[in-house]
């Protein structure tokens, strides 16, 4: 982590959060993780313990973008499911004392593994654990019930695939700085090979990935899933192709996907065997249009990059180094998606 306590202005927050959160007390340093290109994210120690604290970047916003409260919303509402999440303590208005919308939950000490190769974990054994115990957590997601939680108006009625073909077509377009011709391609391909809405609608996570979860310090087993900005209720296979998507990024890039590692040496699951349990867990038979539901993966995380990118360019992402070099990740995105469609074409 790297100092910024004095982008949160600690004298003006630290008697906000007294007065706020029942316990808190004693505010004495404010460090913000490298980590986190939209929303970022603070660690707060403070003589009653230690804290997180996450807020909507400051400068000019894309509309829907940085949504901190339906971030707080969600996991509030799943703190008594079998999904594992930290504990929500206070939510503030746009007019906090940092000037913008930002939440707090409790700190979780855990591990949280940025390599999903796992060269961190304790062998083969606890490798093969952790992907279950990431692929069992997804299906507990999908399996919540929504109206049970307070959920059911979490997401607009409707296709959740032409809904988000729409919403990140037109956010690409608002963050375009420059022509890519597959990313064109990729879109085409996309609205002319929609599939008729099946129907199923459960609570998506829209960012499912290793990285985003915190592990046991003592085992394989997850405490926390993280970032929940894109969530909605949407298409659950759209989290499964997502996380999928995992083991067709090249590992030898900023995405450290799985391509190109020995997967069945350290004990890491097939693509086909990790969808193959998510649909034993869940009661399903199989999956159809796999092809579509990865491209549209590929297609909706290189329109995330290019607003970054944007945002770097623009002079307000949360770490303007690595956000630059997010504008060649959409290049590599969208050719590995024209390669997936033309294989299947």
């Amino acid at each position: 982590m790297s100092g910024d306590a004095n982008a949160l202005g600690k004298a003006a927050l630290a008697p906000y959060l007294e007065a706020h959160i029942p316990g808190f007390a004693g505010l004495s340093a404010i460090e913000k993780f490298k980590s986190g290109q939209s929303n970022p994210t603070y660690l707060l120690t403070a003589a009653s313990g230690r804290y997180v604290l996450r807020a909507k970047p400051p400068g000019q916003l894309l509309k829907s973008a940085h949504q901190v409260d339906r971030e707080f919303r969600v996991m509030q509402a799943l703190g008594s499911t079998a999904v594992p999440v930290p504990r929500m303590l206070h939510l503030s208005g746009e007019d906090s004392p940092i000037g913008r919308m930002f939440y707090v939950m409790e700190f979780l000490e855990g591990r949280i593994f940025w390599d999903p190769s796992l060269p961190d974990a304790s062998g083969d054994a606890e490798r093969s654990a952790i992907y279950d115990a990431m692929n069992a957590t997804l299906a507990a997601l999908h399996d919540v019930d929504v109206e049970a939680v307070g959920l059911s108006d979490f997401g607009k009625p409707g296709s959740y695939f032409e809904r988000q073909f729409a919403r990140w077509t037109s956010q690409y377009r608002a963050s375009e700085t420059g022509t890519i011709a597959n990313m064109d391609r990729l879109i085409a391909w996309l609205e002319t090979h929609m599939p008729a809405n099946d129907g199923r609608v459960s609570l998506v996570h829209g960012d499912y990935r290793l990285d985003n979860m915190i592990f046991a310090k003592d085992g394989p087993r997850v405490i926390a899933v993280l970032d929940w900005e894109l969530s909605t209720l949407g298409h659950p296979f759209a989290d499964l192709a997502y996380q999928c998507m995992q083991w067709r990024l090249p590992h030898a890039s900023g995405f450290r996907g799985l391509g190109g590692v020995d997967r069945a040496a350290a004990g890491l699951p097939s693509e086909e065997a990790y969808v193959a349990t998510y649909c034993r867990r869940r009661g399903i038979d199989g999956i159809g249009n796999w092809t579509f539901f990865l491209a549209f993966s590929f297609f909706r995380l290189a329109a995330i990059c290019q607003g970054v990118y944007r945002r770097a360019l623009d002079g307000n992402a949360s770490n303007p180094e690595k956000a630059k070099t997010y504008g060649e990740a959409v290049k590599l995105l969208a050719a590995l998606a024209v390669d997936l469609i033309n294989r299947k074409s």
